[in-house]
């Protein structure tokens, strides 16, 4: 399994995304699932992909074949919108599935990809669109300004509740970070190292790239400061109510409803 995300704020794109490719008790493989693409001044794309190792890596090549063809033919050059983009990378990954599809069915191999494609191109604004297998896409509005892809459901809670498109782009960053540790901690189809990579608006090259391992410092100490926070804040709370009463509060009716609860083997 995989876990990637983008996200997409006013100051620009976090694209983040796991490296683990098994996770059977005995065979655990790392495969980079992060690429980038610059093939000129005007525009930078990365892609993230979860899936299917082979199909990720043929897509590559014809990605990277076009690029070597042009200006002959459709490619990362040839387009003049991010969503064009996202057309012909959609369209590459599902001529690469249907052509080996006989053969998936034949292996029961499960030959699919779903790509998080983004970036920018000279006159646009910056964007993140999510590919699906079947070659079509969705993009991201201010109100959800992310995307996942892959084990998402661990990592969508803090999503949720912080990402915002004003977000500064080092703090989508350090919340894609806290997204993907919450991940590992629940999931262990989904593991380390992380590859980071931020694109600030209108630079049309990758402010930084990072990669985050196990024994990467600012990781430590991120990851012990977000949970000595949450143990903190948890004993903040107030006590848990003895009776519905004394949740609801003095006007409260007098009848509590908890008194219908069973309390055991001699309940009436």
């Amino acid at each position: 399994m995989t876990y990637c995300l983008a996200i997409r704020v006013d100051e620009g794109v976090v694209f983040a995304a796991d490296t683990r490719t098994n996770a059977g008790v005995d065979y655990v493989t790392s495969y980079r699932k992060m690429h980038v693409f610059r093939p000129a001044d005007d525009r930078v794309f990365v892609l993230l992909a979860a899936g299917n190792l082979a199909t990720t890596r043929e897509l590559i090549d014809e990605i990277g074949r076009d690029l070597d063809r042009a200006p002959n033919g459709e490619s990362l050059l040839s387009v003049d919108y991010l969503f064009e983009a996202a057309q012909y990378v959609g369209g590459l990954s599902r001529q690469i599935q249907e052509r080996h599809g006989p053969a998936f069915v034949r292996s029961n191999v499960m030959g699919e990809v779903t790509l998080i494609l983004g970036g920018q191109i000279r006159g646009r604004a910056p964007d993140i669109f999510l590919i699906y297998p079947q070659g079509n896409y969705i993009g991201v509005s201010d109100e959800t300004p992310y995307l996942q892809i892959g084990e998402t459901k661990y990592g969508k809670p803090i999503l949720d509740r912080l990402v915002h498109h004003s977000l500064a782009l080092g703090d989508a960053a350090k919340l894609a970070l806290v997204s993907l540790d919450a991940t590992i901690r629940s999931n262990i189809t989904v593991g380390l190292p992380f590859d980071f990579a931020t694109y600030a608006t209108d630079t049309f090259a990758l402010s930084s790239q990072v990669r985050i391992g196990a024994e990467t410092a600012y990781y430590q100490r991120l990851r012990e400061t977000w949970q000595k926070s949450f143990v903190e804040i948890f004993g903040r709370l107030e006590d848990f109510p003895q009776s519905s009463v004394d949740a609801t509060g003095p006007g409260a009716a007098a009848t509590d409803p908890s008194a219908n609860f069973a309390t055991g083997p001699d309940r009436g």
